[in-house]
């Protein structure tokens, strides 16, 4: 296939190696590019991806993240625990995306989930767990007030993730972004509406510069 070039050397150029996108992808050009994998015994990822697109092929599918996970070699353990947090089990699937994405990483991950800010007794009773985390991934849909909370109290850098949670002026997590971006915690930054994937790849960046 002439339309698929790929990129194994961007971790030796910037310290990331590339995941593959699949939602617009087909099947056969999903199963080419995890025989190009293959063929370099190299590690993949793919993201937003159907059972019926990656059928066939040997690997890790989490239907709730939708990614598809082949490990061949141990990643090189990077820095961390990264802690990552979310409001509610309809978060989840964004919430999956950056932990699997932190595994093909190579980065110990915690996970704190069902902690909105409705019943903030269940983010408070996480505390000590949290605070041993060496940076916090915070995800929420809704107003997306979660990311302001944990940014008031805890001293790690914070990723926040808006997610597409919610109803009506929610309007597919923009009310959450706006939310984020306007956040009054200091210090914070903002991924795109449900990147979880890219939320996993700051957090590397972070903990590669602090390696």
């Amino acid at each position: 296939m002439h339309d698929i070039d790929l990129d194994f050397s961007r971790d030796e150029r910037i310290g990331l190696p590339e995941l593959v996108y699949g939602e617009s992808k087909s099947a056969a050009q999903l199963h080419e590019i995890a025989a190009r994998y293959a063929a370099q015994n190299a590690n993949l990822l793919v993201t937003r991806c159907r059972p019926e697109q990656i059928e066939g092929l040997d690997g890790d599918y989490d239907p709730i993240a939708r990614t598809f996970l082949k490990l061949r070699v141990a990643p090189p353990r990077i820095g961390g625990p990264v802690g990552v947090i979310y409001a509610g089990t309809s978060d989840a699937p964004v919430a999956r995306e950056a932990l699997v994405t932190l595994r093909y990483l190579g980065i110990d991950a915690v996970e704190f989930g069902d902690c909105g800010v409705a019943g903030l007794h269940r983010l408070l009773a996480h505390r000590a767990e949290i605070e041993k985390c060496r940076l916090l991934i915070c995800l929420a849909g809704f107003e997306g007030a979660l990311p302001s909370v944990v940014g008031g109290l805890f001293r790690q850098p914070l990723i926040a993730v808006p997610t597409s949670v919610g109803y009506g002026v929610a309007d597919g997590g923009r009310a959450a972004l706006h939310a984020m971006l306007a956040s009054c915690a200091s210090g914070l930054v903002v991924v795109n509406i449900d990147n979880g994937c890219g939320a996993a790849m700051a957090a590397r960046r972070w903990l590669n510069s602090c390696a």
